[in-house]
C-alpha cells in the first residue's frame, strides 16, 4: 500500500512540476520587459540626441509597441556586430536597429514581419563617375561591419533573389557609419555602402558628397527576436500590423524619416 501510495505521490508531484514548468514557459515566451537591443550610429532609426538620449524611429516604434502589449521597455546600445550574439546570449530579448532579413541571421534569429523598406546606396564624392553598384570591382568600398552593406560589398548573396550584387571589391571595415566617411573624406575609400537613409543624413552633413541609387540593393526592415519564441514573433506583428493600420506607423515615419 506504502508503495502504491508512494508512486502515485511521486506521478502527482512529476504532474505538478511538469505543469509548472510549462506555465513558467508560458509566462516567459511574452517577457515583462522588452529589453531592446539597437545601434545608436544610424539616423534617423537611431542616435543619441542632443540630450543624450537615444531616439529615432525604431526606437519611437519599439516603444509604441511595448505600450500596446502593456510591458516595460529598455534600450541598450551596442555595437551592431553584437546584436545577434547579444540576442542568443539572452541578454536583449529584441533588436530593433534597421536589421535586414537573410538566410545567415535566420538561422540564429527569428524575424517579425518588415516594417520599413530600404535600399543600400552608394556614397561618393561629388566628382565621382560610379553609377551602378557592379562598377564597385576592384575598388575600395567603406562599410560598417557586420551591416548589410557590409554583406552585400563582400559579395554575398542579397535580397529576395539571393544572387550577388557585387564581386571582387576590396572591402573596409568601420564600427561605425560615420567612420566610414570620413575615409571616403580623406580618400582612404572609393565609396561608402549603406542603407539610404543614413546616407541621406550623412551627405547632409558632409559638402562634397553625393548619393548614388541603384535598383538592385532594395531590402527590408525586421525586428529580429529569439530563436524560437513563436508566441513573441506573433505578438510583435500583431501590433506591426495594427500600427500600419491605424496610422501609427506612417505618423512616426514623417516625424523621424520623411521630415
Amino acid at each position: 500500500m506504502r508503495k502504491i501510495l508512494t508512486v502515485a505521490l511521486a506521478g502527482v508531484l512529476a504532474a505538478t512540476m511538469l505543469f509548472a514548468g510549462c506555465s513558467k514557459k508560458e509566462e516567459a515566451a511574452i517577457p515583462e520587459k522588452i529589453i531592446v537591443g539597437t545601434n545608436a550610429e544610424f539616423p534617423p532609426f537611431e542616435y543619441v540626441d542632443d540630450n543624450k538620449k537615444i531616439d529615432g524611429f525604431d526606437i519611437a516604434m519599439m516603444k509604441e509597441i511595448a505600450k500596446r502589449m502593456d510591458v516595460k521597455i529598455e534600450i541598450k546600445n551596442m555595437e551592431f556586430k553584437s546584436l545577434i550574439g547579444s540576442l542568443e546570449s539572452k541578454t536583449i530579448n529584441a533588436v530593433a536597429a534597421g536589421m535586414t532579413k537573410d538566410p545567415e541571421r535566420m538561422e540564429a534569429v527569428d524575424f517579425s514581419d518588415s516594417y520599413y523598406t530600404s535600399s543600400q546606396v552608394m556614397i561618393v564624392k561629388k566628382d565621382s563617375k560610379l553609377k551602378k553598384m557592379t562598377e564597385l570591382k576592384g575598388k575600395k568600398v567603406g562599410v560598417q561591419e557586420g551591416t548589410t552593406g557590409d554583406k552585400l560589398a563582400t559579395g554575398e548573396n542579397f535580397g529576395e533573389k539571393q544572387k550577388p550584387v557585387v564581386k571582387g571589391v576590396d572591402v573596409r571595415r568601420f564600427p561605425k557609419g560615420v567612420n566610414a566617411v570620413m575615409d571616403l573624406k580623406n580618400g582612404g575609400v572609393d565609396a561608402v555602402v549603406i542603407d539610404e537613409k543614413p546616407a541621406m543624413e550623412f551627405v547632409k552633413n558632409n559638402k562634397g558628397l553625393k548619393i548614388v541609387r541603384d535598383k538592385a540593393a532594395e531590402e527590408y526592415y525586421c525586428i529580429a527576436l529569439p530563436k524560437g519564441n513563436e508566441k513573441l514573433v506573433k505578438e510583435i506583428n500583431k501590433q506591426l500590423k495594427a500600427m500600419k493600420e491605424d496610422g501609427t506607423l506612417d505618423k512616426l515615419k514623417a516625424k523621424y524619416i520623411d521630415k
